[in-house]
């Protein structure tokens, strides 16, 4: 499915708390411009508020979050927990990196959208957020 919007898609793409690692989410940033999305990419060692507020002001349509530092079972709850604060009911939360299975999906059931592992192919991705953005975001 293609993005039935008449703009490009618009993608947070950030790096929460003190995970260094920075290599998957650029090589993400990168193959999401190339399926045509505008990207945010924040840069490392932002706060959940941080990159929620960071949203709301590039008025962005989904927030990917790239996590290795085993922080996501914190990290996600939170950044749901402000996203809600602020309003952002209609903004897709996705993400990958190193998430227990059983984590992805305990997240999943709080509210967050799929997480991906690595190995993931990013026709994978770009497919799953133009979907979402198309089923959700179509105004």
């Amino acid at each position: 499915m293609s993005n039935t919007l008449k703009r490009p898609i618009r993608v947070l793409v950030a790096k929460v708390g003190l995970d260094g690692h920075d290599r998957g989410a650029k090589v993400i940033a990168t193959s999401l411009r190339d399926a045509g999305m505008e990207v945010i990419y924040t840069g490392l060692r932002q706060t959940p508020e941080m990159v929620v507020n960071t949203a709301l002001q590039e008025d962005v349509d989904a927030i990917g979050i790239s996590i290795l530092s085993g922080a996501h079972m914190t990290v996600f709850p939170k950044i749901m927990d402000v996203m809600k604060e602020k309003g952002l009911n209609n903004v897709l939360l996705t993400g990958g990196g190193i998430i227990p299975e059983k984590d992805m999906l305990q997240l999943k059931e709080k509210g967050v959208g799929t997480l991906f592992a690595p190995g993931t192919t990013m026709a994978t991705i770009v497919s799953y957020i133009q979907n979402w953005v198309t089923e959700h975001r179509n105004f």
